[in-house]
C-alpha cells in the first residue's frame, strides 16, 4: 500500500513537472546539437533574435546552414540590418515537415517576427511557402516578385505545435529586410515621439537638457520609453510645472527604463521595474503588471495601460500610454473619503463622540503642511480607485495562490501516510 501510495505521488509530481515544461524551448540549446547550424546559432544571440523565439510558442524557425550563413555576411550589413533579415526568418505559425507537405491549395502565407516589429510595410515581412509536385517546398519574401528559391532541406527540430526548426538552402531575399538600418545613436527618440500622439511629452523632455542627455546616454545600451499621449500630458503640466528643477528631472527620467523591454518582455514578466530616476534611495520604480494582452504600469498613485507600440527594434523601444504615470516619489494618492456612519448608529453613538471626533479631525488638519512647489502633489481622484482595485485583485490572487499550495500540500501528505 505504502509502495502504492508514493507511486501515485510520483506520478502526480511528475505530471506536474510536464506541466511547467511542456511549453517551454530553448532556440540556442536545439540548435547547439547542429554544428552545421552554429553560425546562425550565434547571429541569433547576438541580435538578441533568441529570447524572443524562446518566449513565442506556435513557431517555425527556417535554419541556414554556415555556409548559407556565410554568402550572408559577404554583404557586411550591419548587425541591425542581419536581425531584421533572420527575423525574416521566423515564422509566427507551425510547421513541421508533415505539415509542410499537407498545405492546403498547396501554398499558404506565413506572418514573420519581422512583420510583427511594425517595421515592414504592406505584405513585406510575410513569406510565401508552396508545396510543389514531388515533394519539393519553396519558400520566398512576398516582397520578393513571388520567386520561390530557396527550398526545404530537412526537419531540425520539432516539438509538436510548439517550435519546428527546420532547414532552408539559402537566405530569403527582401529588399526591405536588406536596407541599411540606421543604428540606435542616429534614432531621434523625440521625433518618433512627436510624430506618433506624444508631442507634448517629447517636446517637454526637449525643454530639459539634463534629462534629454540622459535619454541619449542610455540608447546604445539598451532603452524603453514609456511615453504617455497628448491629452493627458497636457492636462498634467499644471502639475508639472509646481515642480522643482531637480524634481522635473526626475519625474522626465521616470518614464525610462535603461534597459530594452519588448511587448513579448513585459507580457511575460510581472514586477519592479528600476528607471532613468532611480539613484540608491530615490526609488522611481513601477510595477509591471499583465493579463493576457493588456500591459499596466502601477505606482501606489496610479495606475496606467500600455496603448500602442512606437518602436520595437532592440535596443530601443517606445511605447504609449493612456495616462501620466505618477511617481511615488513626488505625488501622493488622494485619501478615499471614509464611509458615512449608518443612521442607527449615529443615533445610538455617545453624544460626547461627535465633539470627540471633530476634535480629532481639528489636530489632524493642523498638523498637516500646507502643500508647496517641493511637496508631493495629490493625484487625480479617479486613480486612487485603480490602485484600490489593482490591490484588492492582487491579494485575491495571491490568496487563491497560497489556496491551492495548501491544498496540493495536504494532497501530497495524504498520499505519503
Amino acid at each position: 500500500m505504502m509502495g502504492q501510495r508514493q507511486h501515485v505521488v510520483l506520478l502526480i509530481f511528475s505530471a506536474f513537472l510536464l506541466f511547467q515544461t511542456s511549453n517551454a524551448h530553448n532556440i540556442t540549446r536545439l540548435l547547439a546539437k547542429h554544428p552545421s547550424l552554429s553560425t546562425f546559432n550565434h547571429y541569433l544571440t547576438l541580435t538578441h533574435l533568441a529570447p524572443e523565439i524562446n518566449r513565442r510558442t506556435t513557431i517555425t524557425v527556417l535554419a541556414l546552414d554556415n555556409a548559407a550563413m556565410s554568402s550572408l555576411l559577404d554583404k557586411n550589413p550591419s548587425i541591425y540590418t542581419i536581425k531584421n533579415i533572420l527575423s525574416l526568418h521566423v515564422l509566427l505559425d507551425y510547421f513541421g515537415a508533415k505539415k509542410l507537405h499537407q498545405i492546403r491549395n498547396g501554398t499558404a502565407l506565413a506572418a514573420t517576427m519581422f512583420q510583427a516589429t511594425g517595421v515592414a510595410p504592406g505584405v513585406s515581412g510575410f513569406v510565401n511557402i508552396t508545396d510543389f509536385k514531388g515533394g519539393k517546398v519553396g519558400f520566398g519574401a512576398e516582397d520578393n516578385g513571388g520567386s520561390l528559391n530557396s527550398f526545404f532541406v530537412k526537419s531540425v527540430e520539432e516539438l509538436p505545435y510548439n517550435i519546428s526548426v527546420i532547414q532552408i538552402s539559402k537566405a530569403l531575399p527582401s529588399v526591405v529586410a536588406e536596407a541599411p538600418t540606421p543604428g540606435p545613436s542616429e534614432l531621434n527618440i523625440t521625433g518618433i515621439m512627436s510624430a506618433h500622439g506624444c508631442k507634448v511629452f517629447a517636446d517637454t523632455l526637449l525643454a530639459n537638457p539634463e534629462s534629454m542627455r540622459t535619454y541619449e546616454d542610455n540608447v546604445n545600451g539598451g532603452l524603453t520609453v514609456f511615453c504617455p499621449m497628448d491629452d493627458p500630458f497636457k492636462a498634467f503640466l499644471p502639475k508639472y510645472k509646481n515642480l522643482t528643477a531637480s524634481k522635473k528631472a526626475s519625474f522626465l527620467e521616470f518614464f525610462g527604463v535603461p534597459v530594452y523591454q519588448s511587448l513579448s518582455m513585459l507580457k511575460s514578466n510581472n514586477g519592479l521595474m528600476n528607471t532613468l530616476a532611480t539613484d540608491g534611495a530615490s526609488k522611481f520604480d513601477f510595477t509591471v503588471q499583465n493579463e493576457g494582452e493588456e500591459v499596466t504600469l502601477k505606482t501606489r498613485v496610479n495606475t496606467v495601460k500600455i496603448t500602442g507600440t512606437l518602436i520595437d527594434e532592440q535596443p530601443v523601444a517606445i511605447y504609449t500610454i493612456d495616462k501620466v504615470l505618477m511617481p511615488k516619489e513626488l505625488f501622493k494618492a488622494a485619501l478615499s473619503p471614509a464611509p458615512a456612519p449608518a443612521p442607527e448608529e449615529a443615533a445610538d453613538a455617545p453624544k460626547g463622540s461627535k465633539s470627540k471626533t471633530k476634535s480629532k479631525s481639528k489636530t489632524k488638519s493642523k498638523a498637516a503642511p500646507t502643500p508647496d512647489s517641493d511637496s508631493p502633489a495629490e493625484s487625480p481622484d479617479d486613480d486612487p480607485a485603480d490602485q484600490v482595485a489593482d490591490d484588492d485583485n492582487a491579494a485575491m490572487c495571491f490568496g487563491a495562490e497560497r489556496l491551492a499550495v495548501v491544498g496540493l500540500s495536504f494532497l501530497l501528505v495524504f498520499f505519503l501516510l
